[in-house]
């Protein structure tokens, strides 16, 4: 198993031990749950600077590489609306945008035609990730400071103010909105793909 492929399994290892840790109440779990979750998203970002440098992109990288990016996401966010953090109407959209883009792409390799990453595609998990770090430091933050008697004034405002919620239905609304984009510019592979399906169950002769 080539070096990438490893740092990928390794993500997919380190996904339920950052759910354990993150679940846990006591704060220096909290804190163990961040550092794992950096650890993850490195990899994913080592994985592919190896890959490209080594020329050591495979078949099963590219099935394993996004299955292993929607697992550990998407485990967060379903983390985050089970302890009512964002609400779960969020999170179906995220997961369901990234879960039937992966699909089709996955589709796209095994028919040999073309999917390319986008660009928004780049900045949309990045946002993911960057409003995941920031549920995470929230949950070290109200651990440490929310239940004691001198929590600092700025962190009542993040709650008055809902911060939380509006900075996560950005990432929701961009999501999906890149979704969208990514349906529209692939339409072709959509339009295969539907017709595959319609072979499937309805035998025809459509092109």
């Amino acid at each position: 198993m080539t070096l990438p492929n490893q740092l990928t399994v390794l993500r997919m290892v380190l996904t339920p031990i950052f759910a354990f840790a993150f679940i846990q109440t006591e704060l220096y779990f909290k804190y163990a749950a961040l550092t794992v979750f950096v650890i993850a998203a490195l990899t994913d970002w080592y994985d592919g600077y190896v890959a490209r440098k080594h020329n050591a992109i495979s078949q099963t990288g590219k099935y394993l590489d996004p299955l292993a990016d929607k697992l550990l996401v998407s485990t967060a966010f379903f983390l985050f609306a089970f302890l009512n953090y964002i609400p779960f109407w969020m999170v179906w959209i995220i997961v369901l945008r990234d879960v039937s883009i992966t699909l089709l792409r996955w589709y796209a390799l095994n028919t040999g035609k073309q999917f390319e990453t986008s660009t928004n595609a780049k900045w949309k998990t990045t946002a993911q990730m960057v409003i995941i770090h920031l549920l995470l430091i929230w949950s070290i933050v109200e651990t440490q400071f929310l239940t004691g008697i001198n929590a600092p004034t700025i962190l009542q405002l993040v709650i008055d103010w809902e911060l939380i919620w509006y900075l996560t239905f950005f990432v929701t609304a961009y999501t999906l909105l890149t979704g969208i984009i990514y349906l529209f510019e692939n339409r072709g592979h959509l339009k295969s793909l539907a017709v595959t399906c319609y072979r499937v169950f309805v035998p025809t002769n459509v092109q």
